[in-house]
C-alpha cells in the first residue's frame, strides 16, 4: 500500500494517506473535502529503478520497465 501526498483544493490542507490503489482520493482531515493528489518526489518502477516517464497511473500501462 503506497503512502501518497495530497492537498486539498477547498482550504489547502497538505496530508499524507496510506491508499490501497494510487486512484483513491481520500477526504481531507480537516474540511471533508476529495484531495488532489500532489506528484513530489522521485518515482520508481517495481524492479527498484527510475521511471523515466511515468505518470504514476499504472492502470494506463504496462508498467515501468
Amino acid at each position: 500500500m503506497p503512502l501518497l501526498e495530497y492537498i486539498c483544493p477547498k482550504c489547502g490542507e497538505q496530508y499524507s494517506e496510506l491508499v490501497h490503489s494510487f486512484e483513491e482520493a481520500p477526504p481531507c482531515p480537516k474540511c471533508g473535502e476529495k484531495g488532489e493528489r500532489v506528484w513530489s518526489g522521485c518515482m520508481y518502477s517495481s524492479t527498484g529503478k527510475p521511471a523515466k516517464h511515468c505518470s504514476g497511473k499504472c492502470s494506463e500501462c504496462s508498467g515501468c520497465k
